[in-house]
C-alpha cells in the first residue's frame, strides 16, 4: 500500500528523483571546483530559461519574499513614485513591502478573480512621474494570470522600471523576459522551476542595473544590497570563487539539475505542457459543478487552478477527504473569500497521472461530502484535454 499521497498545492510540489538526489548528495565546500562549476552553469542557465539573454541573474538564500524585497531594497529611494498592480495577495504586499522602503505607492486593486485593467494602469502612469510598476503574473491567491507582455509595453511606453513577480509562473507560464522588455523577473525555487524551498531567484535587466547605478543614498538592507551580490555572481559566471554570504550549495545544485531538464524539455514544449494540464484540470473542475475564481479562463492561471467549494461543502469537511484519497491540496487563501475556495497546483514535474489522480481524489472528497455529480465525469473531461 503506497505511504504517501501527491502534494498538489501551489508550491511546494512534486519534485524529479534527480532534483532530489542532487539535494540529498554529500555537501561540499562552497569554493570547491565541482561547485563554482555548478553555480556558474546554473546562473548561464537562468538567462535561457527567463529568455533573458543580457540579464544579470541572482541566486540568494531566501524565500520568493526575499526576491521581492531584494528589487525593492535596490530600487527605491525615498520619494520615489510606484504603480503596484495587484491582483491578490501578493500584489498587496508590494504595496507594503515598497512602501516600507520609502516608496510613494498607488495601487490599482482589482475584485477577486479579475485580472488587471491596463487601460486604468496606462492613465495613472501618464499622469505622474513613476519610476517603476510592479505586476504579479500569477497570484497564488487567486490563479489570476495577467497578460505580462502588455505589462511590459506598457512600462516601456511609460519609461518606468517593470517588476514582474513570477514566483507561481516562471517555468511554467510563458514569459520572454527581454523580447517583452520587463526589467525584472523573480520567483523562488518550490514552485516551477521544480527545486525544494530555499532559493530566491531573479534576473534583471541592464537598464534596471544602469538606473540602479545612479542611486543617490546606500541601500538600506544590508543582506540585499547588490553592490554586494554583483561581484559574486560575476565571479561565479567566470568560475572563480568568491564570498559575501554562504550560498546554499546543494540546493543550488539541485537547481542547476531541474534548470537542465527544464532546458531539455525545451521552453516551448513546457509551456504547452502547463497550457494543457491548466485546460484539463478546469474542465474537470467545471464537469464537477464547481465555480472558479478567476472570472474568464481568458486569464485563469495554468500553474494552479483555484475551485470554490460546492453550496453545502466547507473545506474543514472537503479537504482532509481528498487527502484521505490521495492528494493534498490547499485551502483559500484571499482574505475576503479565505473560506470560499480550494487551490490545486499543477506545475513543474506534475504529469498527467498525477493530475487524474489528484482529480480522481476531488471527486472521491466530493462524493463523501454528499455533493451530487456524475462520478468520473470530472476524470473524463480532463482525460479529452489531455489525450483528445
Amino acid at each position: 500500500m503506497k505511504d504517501r499521497t501527491l502534494l498538489m498545492i501551489p508550491g511546494p510540489i512534486e519534485f524529479d528523483p534527480a532534483v532530489l538526489q542532487a539535494l540529498g548528495a554529500p555537501t561540499t565546500s562552497h569554493v570547491s571546483p565541482d561547485f563554482i562549476e555548478t553555480f556558474g552553469r546554473a546562473l548561464e542557465r537562468m538567462r535561457d530559461v527567463w529568455c533573458a539573454p543580457s540579464g544579470q541573474p541572482f541566486i540568494l538564500v531566501g524565500s520568493g519574499t526575499l526576491a521581492m524585497d531584494v528589487v525593492g531594497a535596490n530600487l527605491v529611494e525615498p520619494g520615489d513614485r510606484a504603480l503596484v498592480l495587484s491582483t491578490g495577495v501578493f500584489g498587496d504586499r508590494f504595496e507594503d513591502l515598497l512602501s516600507r522602503y520609502g516608496a510613494d505607492v498607488t495601487v490599482i486593486r482589482t475584485e477577486p478573480g479579475e485580472t488587471v485593467d491596463f487601460e486604468a494602469a496606462d492613465r495613472a502612469l501618464a499622469g505622474g512621474d513613476y519610476k517603476l510598476i510592479t505586476g504579479t503574473h500569477v497570484d497564488t491567491s487567486t490563479g489570476v494570470r495577467i497578460d505580462a507582455e502588455r505589462f511590459g509595453t506598457l512600462g516601456k511606453q511609460h519609461g518606468a522600471l517593470t517588476i514582474l513577480d513570477g514566483v507561481c509562473s516562471v517555468a511554467g507560464e510563458e514569459i520572454r523576459q527581454e523580447a517583452w522588455g520587463i526589467d525584472a523577473v523573480l520567483t523562488a525555487s518550490q514552485k516551477a522551476i521544480g527545486v525544494p524551498p530555499g532559493l530566491a531567484l531573479l534576473v534583471v535587466s541592464q537598464n534596471l542595473l544602469c538606473r540602479w547605478g545612479k542611486r543617490r543614498t546606500v541601500v538600506a538592507n544590508y543582506y540585499a544590497d547588490w553592490t554586494k551580490w554583483l561581484p559574486i555572481m560575476a565571479s561565479y559566471e567566470k568560475r572563480v570563487p568568491s564570498y559575501f554570504g554562504t550560498p546554499a550549495v546543494n540546493l543550488v545544485c539541485a537547481l542547476d539539475v531541474s534548470l537542465g531538464q527544464i532546458l531539455d524539455e525545451g521552453l516551448d514544449e513546457r509551456f504547452a505542457r502547463h497550457e494543457r494540464f491548466g485546460r484539463a484540470c478546469r474542465a474537470a473542475i467545471e464537469a464537477l459543478g464547481l465555480d472558479q475564481i478567476p472570472t474568464s479562463a481568458d486569464h485563469a492561471a495554468n500553474t494552479l487552478t483555484a475551485p470554490r467549494y460546492p453550496e453545502g461543502v466547507k473545506g474543514q469537511d472537503l479537504l482532509p477527504k481528498i487527502r484521505e484519497a490521495g492528494a493534498i491540496l490547499a485551502g483559500g487563501l484571499h482574505p475576503d473569500i479565505r473560506t470560499e475556495y480550494f487551490r490545486i497546483g499543477h506545475m513543474g514535474a506534475t504529469n498527467a497521472g498525477d493530475l487524474l489522480a489528484t482529480v480522481g481524489a476531488i471527486e472521491a472528497g466530493l462524493h463523501a461530502c454528499g455533493h451530487a455529480f456524475d462520478l468520473g465525469s470530472g476524470v473524463a473531461a480532463a482525460q479529452s484535454i489531455l489525450f483528445g
